[in-house]
């Protein structure tokens, strides 16, 4: 009895040591953009795009964020990047954990008064999760880094969206948009058998807006665009994200 007390503290003192808080990242390259595109899947009207680029100064992250189509119900809705990309059969439940190289772990929740004590890619955790079926927001990221040399990089990583209950409904691989935009590249759930890697059959007649958490501003009908934050940074990264998110939400109203 003592000595599994006595294991048991030392391992909570060893994952307490072993944990740390994420660092301001202030040397993300100048030009460096990314974008993601959840792709169309039979039976779901879940459309988002998330474009990504280096702050001003090439301090933290400019994210926008633009979804739609999400079901009536299953509410608020969350949003991660997540620790490896979707794999080539679409697998959501392939895309691992949370991106967390600072080993924060899920609980307890996310507080967004401390943000950096908040797992790296738990971006809805940090800005606020989603309630309603359509939803856009726009902010910088601190913690997040456009630098394949950080450990918070997520240009090779993946977006999945999530119900309440954990469920994954949808995600995309993130690519770089230097070369224009990638195209829809892969994400839907499949049967695994656990309830946060369940598929979900999304309404298609799911309608009406909705507003999200604390953190991020109001949703929109149109998708945001991130040229006013990114203003600073550069002409050819203004230009480049700005570009990427207009174009990128054309393709989603022809969906």
């Amino acid at each position: 009895m003592r000595t599994s007390t006595v294991i048991s503290v030392l391992s909570t003192i060893a994952l307490a040591s072993a944990q740390s808080d994420a660092p301001v990242v202030s040397s993300n390259p100048l030009g460096a953009s990314y974008f993601a595109v959840l792709p169309v899947k039979e039976g779901s009207t879940l459309r988002a795009t998330v474009s990504a680029a280096s702050g001003a100064n090439g301090k933290g992250v400019e994210f926008a964020i633009s979804v739609s189509g999400l079901p009536t119900e299953g509410g608020p809705f969350m949003y991660h990047i997540h620790e490896k990309p979707v794999p080539a059969d679409g697998n959501c439940t392939g895309t691992g954990a949370h991106l967390d190289p600072y080993k924060r772990g899920e609980e307890p929740p996310c507080n967004p008064a401390t943000k950096e004590k908040c797992q790296t890619g738990d971006l809805s955790g940090k800005y606020g999760k989603i309630n309603g079926t359509t939803y856009s927001a726009t902010y910088n990221d601190p913690y997040s880094a456009t630098d394949p040399k950080n450990p918070a990089y997520f240009g090779n990583l993946s977006i999945v969206f999530h119900l309440a209950n954990k469920t994954r409904i949808g995600c995309a691989n993130f690519s770089a948009a230097a070369n224009g935009i990638p195209t829809a590249s892969s994400g839907f759930a499949l049967p695994t058998g656990a309830h946060h890697n369940a598929t979900l059959s999304i309404s298609t007649s799911a309608t009406g807006t909705g507003s999200p958490d604390s953190g991020a501003t109001e949703p929109s009908s149109t998708p945001p665009s991130p040229s006013a934050p990114l203003a600073t940074g550069g002409a050819t990264r203004m230009a480049l994200n700005a570009g990427a998110v207009v174009a990128g939400a054309a393709a989603l109203m022809m969906l």
